[in-house]
C-alpha cells in the first residue's frame, strides 16, 4: 500500500517555526518530524509515499532531492568533480513529492491525489504527529471491519497539569501526560479509493463533511489507539516532543527497532 502524507498546510500555530520552514520539516533531534512519521510506516514495510505538498513546497523537494548526498560521507575532487560516497547508507523508500496547491484544504489535497493513489486501498496520515502506532494491527483491523475508511482514535494530550487541594494547601500536583475521556481524531487512516468520491472540491475539509457522510453511511470504523500519540501543532509541543527526544524516551522510536544501529546512529544521534 501506498502512503499518502499531507504536508501542504501553513502551519499558522507553529509560526514562530515555519516562517522559513513548512511545519513538516520542522526538526525533532535532528530529523524533520516528516522523517519520523516515514519511519513508522517503514519498519512495517510500507516504503512508497506520496507526499502532497502546497506552503513551501520547494524546501521538502530540496531535502529529498538532496538526500543522498546529506546523509552520507563525501569526498570531493575538486579538479575534476569526482564524489565518492563514504558509508553509503541508503533507503529503499520511493517518495512522489506532489504539489497540491497552496490554499487548498485537507479533502482537496487528498483529490488532487487521485491518480498517484490509483484504485487501491491506501494509507494516510498528517505531517505533524507521532505515535507508537503498529500499522500491521490497523491494517488487520480495518480489513476484519469491511468498511471504506477506518480513522485511528486517540486520547488527546492534556494541555495542562492537574492540581488537587487539601483547604490551601496543594495535596497532589501532576503534569498529566494524556486524558483519560474521550478520542479525537489521530490520523494514520486505512482508506478504500472509493472514498475519494465523497470529497466535492479543492475547499473540502476531509474532516468535514466527507467524514461525516462516511459515518452516517456506516462506512467508517475506529481503531483505538491507546498507546502514545502526541501532534505538533504549537511551539510547546515541538518543545515537548524534541525533550522527549533529547532524553531518550520518545516512544515511537521504538517502531525504527528494524533499522541498523549504524544506521539508527548515522540518522538519528
Amino acid at each position: 500500500m501506498k502512503v499518502v502524507i499531507l504536508a501542504g498546510g501553513l502551519g499558522t500555530r507553529l509560526s514562530e517555526l515555519t516562517t522559513s520552514y513548512p511545519k513538516p520539516m520542522v526538526h525533532i533531534g535532528n530529523r524533520p518530524i516528516l522523517f519520523h512519521i516515514m519511519s513508522i510506516y517503514s519498519h512495517f514495510g510500507f516504503n512508497e509515499f506520496i507526499i502532497a505538498l502546497g506552503y513551501k513546497s520547494e524546501v521538502i523537494k530540496d531535502y529529498f532531492l538532496n538526500f543522498y548526498y546529506l546523509n552520507n560521507d563525501l569526498t570531493v575532487k575538486l579538479s575534476t568533480g569526482q564524489t565518492t560516497i563514504h558509508n553509503n547508507i541508503v533507503s529503499d523508500w520511493t517518495v512522489n513529492l506532489i504539489d497540491t496547491g497552496l490554499h487548498v484544504q485537507t479533502g482537496g489535497r487528498l483529490k488532487r491525489l487521485k491518480k498517484w493513489i490509483g484504485n487501491e486501498r491506501f494509507l494516510m496520515t498528517y505531517g505533524d504527529g507521532v505515535a507508537d502506532i503498529n500499522i500491521h494491527e490497523l491494517v488487520k483491523f480495518h480489513e476484519s471491519q469491511g468498511k471504506k475508511a477506518t480513522v485511528t482514535a486517540v486520547r488527546p494530550p492534556a494541555r495542562f497539569g492537574n492540581i488537587l487541594f487539601n483547604d490551601n494547601l496543594v495535596s497532589d500536583f501532576s503534569e498529566k501526560a494524556q486524558t483519560s475521556e474521550g478520542w479525537i481524531n489521530g490520523g494514520f487512516f486505512v482508506l478504500e479509493p472509493e472514498v475519494l468520491d465523497y470529497i466535492e472540491d479543492d475547499m473540502t475539509p476531509w474532516e468535514k463533511r466527507p467524514l461525516e457522510r462516511l459515518s452516517s453511511e456506516g462506512e467508517l470504523a475506529a481503531y483505538k489507539h491507546e498507546g502514545f500519540w502526541q501532534p505538533m501543532d504549537t511551539l510547546r509541543e515541538q518543545q515537548k516532543l524534541e525533550s522527549m527526544w533529547q532524553t531518550g524516551q520518545a516512544p515511537w522510536i521504538n517502531n525504527l527497532s528494524k533499522l541498523s544501529k549504524k544506521t539508527l546512529e548515522k540518522f538519528y544521534l
